[in-house]
């Protein structure tokens, strides 16, 4: 198989959208501070299937369920480290199945991926912190907490990690630093308002720290308005030659209050053009994009 590294040399390619939106349209509740990591203990068939459909709709990488897996967040279920290390590794095989299915009833001999999911710290918290990235953490505490899982997913047999959502420079900063020398290929894609990290920190400096590391193969964005991927391809263009990965929120906005989205999306064929004219390489969706929309990127990108 050729390794996505080198397929983004050859155009772009398609992600997935968000897997808890996919699931939650099939009937499930993720209400829990587990979300769609619940669906490993309770229905891993659901998530081998959502992976299908959006494979089945256009997409070539599949995000594996693991961003919301923490040892903490299992731990307060009863599960000990080798139990959630067994979870991380489902996690990548139920994408893994679900490829080798789309492969075997397409008959098409389009490659396609597995991306190991790799949440920030602020998804274990449950409290919308990777929103703002005031963890009150310093570099080397969150390089610790990240070592476990880093390294289960590195040896799951996913093609590359899928590092997102990473809200602040000090993230950014433990997540190279774990990397580096590894050997294990991954994307870092940070979570961004307004042109800056949610922190408020340069994106620039996001993607230079990112730009160091070898086995870092491509840098982006992810959970974000689409309107904010022009400026963060323009700001990663600045201080880095890596391919670029988009896959920004619906553009629908979220209503605190009442518990619900409101708005309409934005993620017209052409404004997908752009990104890809501007650079992007790898171009998916996150919350709220579902197996119709990757379905409208696959089309727009040709």
């Amino acid at each position: 198989m050729t390794s996505l590294q080198h397929a983004l040399a050859d155009g772009a390619v398609v992600l997935d959208g968000g897997l808890g939106t996919l699931l939650e349209s099939r009937g499930h509740d993720l209400g829990s501070s587990l979300w769609s990591a619940r669906m490993l203990l309770e229905h891993p068939d659901e998530l081998r299937s959502a992976h299908r459909e959006f494979f089945d709709a256009g997409a070539r990488v599949a995000i594996s369920g693991s961003y919301q897996v923490s040892y903490e967040g299992f731990a307060r279920l009863g599960h000990d480290r080798a139990a959630t290390d067994a979870l991380l590794a489902s996690s990548v095989q139920l994408a893994r199945d679900a490829r080798d299915d789309a492969a075997a009833a397409s008959a098409d001999g389009v490659e396609r991926w597995v991306a190991a999911s790799v949440g920030p710290y602020g998804a274990m918290l449950a409290d919308g912190s990777e929103y703002r990235g005031d963890y009150g953490l310093s570099v080397d505490e969150l390089r610790s907490w990240h070592r476990p899982r880093l390294n289960v997913l590195g040896a799951s047999g996913a093609d590359v990690l899928a590092v997102e959502t990473i809200p602040c420079l000090a993230e950014v900063e433990a997540i190279a630093l774990e990397l580096r020398g590894t050997g294990v290929h991954a994307w870092v894609a940070v979570t961004a308002a307004m042109g800056r990290l949610r922190s408020g920190e340069a994106l620039e400096d996001a993607y230079a720290i990112l730009d160091g590391v070898d086995e870092i193969i491509a840098v982006g964005i992810n959970c974000s308005d689409p309107l904010d991927v022009g400026t963060a391809i323009r700001a990663a263009r600045s201080v880095t030659g890596k391919p670029f990965v988009a896959y920004p929120n619906s553009g629908e906005q979220w209503d605190a209050k009442n518990r619900r989205w409101m708005g309409a999306a934005a993620f017209p064929a052409d404004l997908v053009r752009d990104w890809r004219a501007a650079g992007a390489s790898l171009i998916g969706g996150c919350c709220r994009v579902g197996p119709a929309e990757i379905a409208a990127i696959s089309a727009a990108l040709g």
